[in-house]
């Protein structure tokens, strides 16, 4: 049995929760027995990591169906929002260099989901959306609607304070 499977709950007659005690003292997964001296803190970022990792899997599940992968289909979307938009501006917008940006829509024009009609050096790009890549957009973007009607189910309070950190981030330039 593992110590994740033999933890136990239990809560106090004051509502704390803490890990049910073995009979013979230690806690079920305590490795020598002993409770932490303090517990562990919460950490929100490690909690929005998981939640993250968790959906981005969800995402990813659902885009794989349909050829896309989550870089493809924000790419694609953000090409279906600027027709014409440059390599370096989709590649600040995408937060992905200009040469991993050249490579990702070669991989778009290969699948016929973008078109670039001015692909020769030194010329400006004239990238936009086909029919095909517009057809995969309409379906992941009903997919993505589904996924967040389910998480905003399962968590309004987080989907209400998340709201509007997408297009105003915060805790890029930390050091």
């Amino acid at each position: 049995m593992s110590s994740a499977s033999a933890l136990r709950i239990d809560a106090d007659a004051a509502g704390s929760i803490h890990p049910a005690r073995r009979p013979g003292g230690g806690a079920p997964g305590d490795y020598d027995g002993r409770m932490p001296s303090q517990p562990r803190r919460f950490s929100p970022v490690l909690s929005l990591l998981t939640l993250g990792s968790i959906w981005d899997g969800q995402l990813n599940k659902q885009l794989k169906a349909l050829g896309l992968t989550t870089r493809k289909y924000g790419l694609l979307a953000h090409i279906r929002a600027t027709p014409g938009i440059s390599f370096s501006e989709l590649a600040r917008r995408s937060q992905i260099t200009v040469q991993t940006a050249h490579t990702a829509v070669r991989a778009l024009v290969d699948d016929e989901l973008a078109e670039d009609a001015t692909a020769h050096a030194g010329a400006a790009s004239t990238l936009r959306v086909t029919p095909k890549g517009m057809a995969a957009l309409a379906e992941a973007d009903a997919r993505l609607g589904r996924l967040d009607a389910a998480f905003a189910a399962g968590g309004p309070q987080l989907t209400a304070a998340l709201k509007g950190l997408h297009e105003e981030p915060f805790g890029e330039h930390l050091s």
